[in-house]
């Protein structure tokens, strides 16, 4: 298994991700969309999710496929970027067919960064404009680190932010993941430099600073501030799958998230997964394929979250350091 050339979640042939930030805020959106819908899943273990059309996402339900996939800032009020995403959609003539009206399917998940150093004291609630602008800079290649829903983003003792890693499989998918890091706990070891996710880096993606010597039995975590968190990421494939299939990708993939940030999943993290499957590439050997699909959404979220730490950049104002600060 080897990354893609993009080392991207955009190495899935289809997908676009568009950022928009805003730097007075400190908060931003990343939007996850592709040129038609895709078979959409979610998985929530995180104890505070703030999300929305997540219920339209179980395998029972009657919609099976999203037009987007939104990860913002802004706690609740970050939904709002949902809305905005769905409204340029529309105007686009996408959407879930009702008796010829359009209905866009854009399932949104948040996190917390309201007390990051952001000017929040805005006369309209600005999620949505990010959501629109974030669709139309949607591409194949796209920022990581300070930027869409990782702008604001924070860790225990750290500045959070926007990762992104693939991996080609002997089966001849991709699997893709996107993460807005924002955690309660860590992704580095301690008070070093090392990362929890080191030992599944691939070609120095993140520094190549290898695994910790030691490893303490306390970790930090934000303390004074538990309910600042939540990490909200997507797991994204060619594979052709079921919404069923698709969600216990997403619940593989978490099994990552709990590798690269310890703690994590904690009753102050809304940590969420959400899944997307382009069903270009049909399954092979349904029962093995799966398994590696899971096995290697787990391995490329932890790169990715890791990533976003390692890619963040300073900023007047900040809370926290970036990791390049710190450990240079």
């Amino acid at each position: 298994m080897r990354p893609g050339p993009r080392n991207l979640i955009t190495d899935i042939p289809g997908l676009l991700v568009g950022n928009s930030q805003d730097e007075r805020v400190k908060s931003g959106v990343t939007v996850l969309t592709a040129d038609r819908a895709f078979t959409a899943a979610v998985h929530v273990m995180g104890g505070a999710p703030g999300s929305r059309e997540t219920d339209a996402l179980a395998p029972d339900r009657l919609v099976q496929e999203a037009d987007a996939l939104v990860l913002a800032g802004g706690s609740a009020l970050g939904l709002a970027a949902a809305s905005g995403v769905a409204d340029a959609l529309r105007a686009r003539g996408r959407g879930f067919d009702v008796s010829g009206q359009k209905v866009p399917i854009v399932p949104a998940a948040i996190l917390f960064d309201l007390l990051n150093g952001g000017d929040k004291d805005w006369a309209e609630n600005p999620y949505a404009r990010l959501g629109a602008t974030a669709l139309a800079n949607a591409a194949a290649g796209f920022a990581l680190g300070t930027y869409g829903a990782g702008a604001g983003a924070t860790t225990a003792g750290l500045k959070g932010g926007l990762g992104s890693a693939s991996l080609r499989l002997d089966s001849g998918h991709t699997v893709g993941a996107l993460v807005a890091v924002n955690a309660l706990g860590s992704a580095t070891v301690g008070a070093g430099r090392h990362f929890w996710a080191a030992p599944f880096e691939l070609g120095g993606e993140f520094g190549g600073q290898g695994p910790a010597a030691d490893y303490p039995d306390d970790h930090p975590t934000k303390g004074a501030a538990p309910r600042e968190a939540t990490t909200i990421a997507i797991i994204a494939t060619d594979a052709e799958l079921t919404q069923a299939q698709a969600t216990r990708m997403a619940t593989a993939a978490h099994d990552g998230m709990a590798r690269a940030l310890v703690p994590s999943h904690t009753p102050f993290d809304g940590d969420l997964i959400f899944a997307a499957a382009t069903s270009d590439r049909p399954l092979t050997d349904p029962m093995a394929d799966t398994l590696a699909l899971g096995h290697a959404a787990a391995l490329t979220l932890a790169r990715a979250i890791a990533r976003g730490v390692w890619l963040a950049t300073p900023a007047a104002g900040d809370t926290l350091p970036c990791w390049s600060d710190r450990f240079g």
